[in-house]
């Protein structure tokens, strides 16, 4: 379904027009709808990635690192960091380890630890688009600095514009069967104010979609073929 479908099957769902449930607040509830499915598919998700088919770039980001920085800051789009890569002085990426000064037995704080420049060997998360490298990376001793860091990430929907509403021909970037969710989900909150009758029945079809959507998503890794093993059986 393209956007204008959805706008129009929302409205004819709260038998409103276009005066009653204007194009903004439309727009404004189809968007935090999109970003809720995308949420549910990014946590249901297996080896297969979801990503929303409307970006035009896979979900990785270049960037150079600074001599002797260890803290940067990214994209607000990125919900999830997969993988951290730094490249070392011969040009090729290396992986960064994941590491919180609370999992570590150490009393010395991580940044004091790790003081003199290097190439990194851990990244700590500081907030949701912050990082930190340890050590910070050294001018070119060992570390390449020229898009030094590779972030391999999830990222939020590809959110619809009034632009792209008026010329009504984008898709949600998750599957087709499914995109008729966001009208349900839109419908609800008008139907709440205006037609209470019609809320109930409404929750139960996006909670019935929402099922089947995620079911579709953790099993779309159909090529990987299942192997099952016997249960190793302990006798005492």
């Amino acid at each position: 379904m393209t956007i204008s479908d959805i706008n129009q099957e929302a409205r004819d769902l709260c038998d409103a027009d276009t005066t009653s449930y204007p194009a903004a607040t439309l727009l404004r509830r189809i968007n935090i709808a999109y970003e809720s499915v995308v949420g549910w598919l990014i946590n249901a998700d297996g080896k297969w990635q979801f990503d929303d088919t409307n970006y035009g770039n896979f979900p990785i980001g270049t960037y150079t690192l600074v001599n002797s920085q260890g803290i940067y800051s990214f994209n607000d789009k990125f919900l999830q960091i997969l993988d951290i890569q730094v490249m070392d002085n011969d040009g090729k990426y290396q992986i960064v380890t994941p590491i919180d000064q609370k999992d570590t037995q150490s009393k010395i704080p991580l940044r004091r630890e790790f003081e003199t420049d290097g190439f990194p060997l851990y990244y700590d998360k500081l907030t949701d688009d912050t990082i930190e490298l340890l050590p910070a990376p050294d001018n070119g001793v060992s570390v390449t600095l020229a898009s030094g860091l590779r972030i391999y990430f999830k990222r939020t929907a590809d959110l619809f514009t009034a632009a792209q509403v008026t010329t009504g021909t984008k898709e949600p970037g998750f599957h087709s069967t499914f995109h008729i969710i966001l009208a349900y989900m839109v419908a609800i909150p008008y139907c709440m104010t205006y037609k209470k009758d019609r809320v109930g029945l409404y929750q139960t079809e996006v909670l019935r979609l929402k099922d089947a959507l995620i079911k579709q998503y953790t099993k779309r890794a159909k090529d990987e073929r299942k192997i099952i093993t016997p249960k190793k059986i302990l006798y005492i």
